[in-house]
């Protein structure tokens, strides 16, 4: 799961599979050649980007 519309969701989420010894990672942007890609459609796009404009993903802080 890289992404969910309810942030808030996604800190209870991972603080539930925290306590049970799970490890949990942000997800990020990926990188391809002198662009960032999107780790959920893999969409390419400048480097200044914030959002994905194919799909809307955005880096969690």
């Amino acid at each position: 799961m890289a992404s969910s519309p309810n942030g808030a969701d996604d800190d209870v989420f991972d603080q539930f599979l925290t306590d049970r010894g799970h490890t949990v990672e942000r997800v990020g942007w990926e990188r391809e050649y002198n662009k960032k890609q999107c780790p959920d459609c893999g969409g390419l796009h400048e480097t200044s980007a914030t959002t994905c404009t194919v799909c809307g993903w955005e880096p969690t802080a």
